[in-house]
């Protein structure tokens, strides 16, 4: 697989502070990448770099072998770019907007097929001020899309979006990954990350904790979610396995389950006289998430202004 997207060693200020502390990743041709973690990470200045918009103190990047920087008015034809909100006239609806944009390049898609596509032929017509917030997330990634774009860079896609609207803009970010586009994609919602991504990175104080598939990631096992710092030794000599506390009160007992185990379990957190609030099986990616970047980190819309625009 080619590289699309190459970060090595990455630092990028921000009001003297490093936002970005010597991050290196590369996103394949055709590859959905989703990029984690709580506000002040460090996310947006990645990509907002990898756009062209901030510039590196130290280490490089590039995108389609250019340099967003120096390279930017060359670039710009083959990135498409989804704000999580804003960056459009409010009074035009999505097919004057589409049209608009469609003008910009040379080889745009036609916007009624895109209209069409991501179920926005009832609001076609209908101000962006008064589109609902799924109507105007969808009309977003459309026109992102509209250029043909090699790298799609998408600021959480599914925010404040229906289910039926997720699956569209789903099956829309499979379908450009299966024509070799390259996704590189943030949101706060780890579900989302689940299903859509092929790697998941996180991030946390502007460095890269971990990247990789989810199953590469997070550890098989039973979880469980009960009072804080149980006697974990004693639990683990009578299962006769290794019994983990990944964070304050969530478990991780490191075998597969079978009814025997999930007995032996419940009988002794009854005899410490310990709840048990939850109980699954498989690995968990909100839990080896919360492992990472502490159960009381900020999420949410990030605080600081984008300095991107559409165009």
């Amino acid at each position: 697989m080619h590289a699309a997207v190459y970060v090595e060693d990455l630092v990028v200020m921000r009001g003297g502070v490093r936002a970005v502390n010597e991050l290196s990743f590369s996103l394949g041709e055709g590859e959905i990448l989703a990029l984690l973690g709580p506000n002040g990470a460090g996310k947006s200045s990645t990509v907002e770099t990898l756009e062209g918009y901030l510039t590196p103190h130290s280490g490089s990047v590039s995108v389609l072998g250019l340099d967003p920087r120096n390279d930017h008015a060359n670039l710009v034809p083959n990135i498409g770019v989804m704000l999580q909100r804003g960056g459009i006239y409010p009074s035009l609806g999505p097919a004057q907007a589409l049209s608009l944009f469609a003008s910009y390049y040379q080889d745009p898609l036609d916007p009624h097929s895109l209209i069409d596509r991501l179920g926005l032929s009832d609001v076609a017509k209908t101000p962006w001020r008064r589109l609902s917030g799924g109507e105007q997330q969808r009309t977003s990634l459309a026109l992102a899309l509209i250029g043909q774009p090699r790298v799609l860079f998408l600021d959480e896609p599914t925010a404040g979006v229906d289910i039926h609207g997720r699956l569209a803009i789903r099956e829309v970010i499979a379908e450009q990954a299966a024509k070799g586009v390259s996704v590189l994609l943030t949101t706060h919602e780890l579900s989302e990350a689940e299903v859509v991504s092929d790697r998941i990175a996180i991030m946390v104080e502007g460095r890269l904790t971990c990247i990789g598939a989810k199953q590469d990631l997070v550890a098989p096992g039973l979880r469980f979610l009960s009072t804080p710092n149980l006697d974990s030794s004693s639990l683990s000599a009578l299962l006769n396995v290794d019994v983990i506390e990944e964070s304050s009160g969530r478990y991780r007992v490191c075998a597969d389950s079978n009814p025997e185990l999930v007995g032996r379990l419940s009988g002794w957190l009854s005899d410490n006289q310990a709840p048990l609030h939850e109980l699954h099986a498989g690995g968990s990616l909100e839990e080896f998430y919360l492992t990472l970047v502490g159960p009381n980190a900020e999420h949410g819309e990030d605080p600081k202004p984008s300095r991107r625009r559409r165009r």
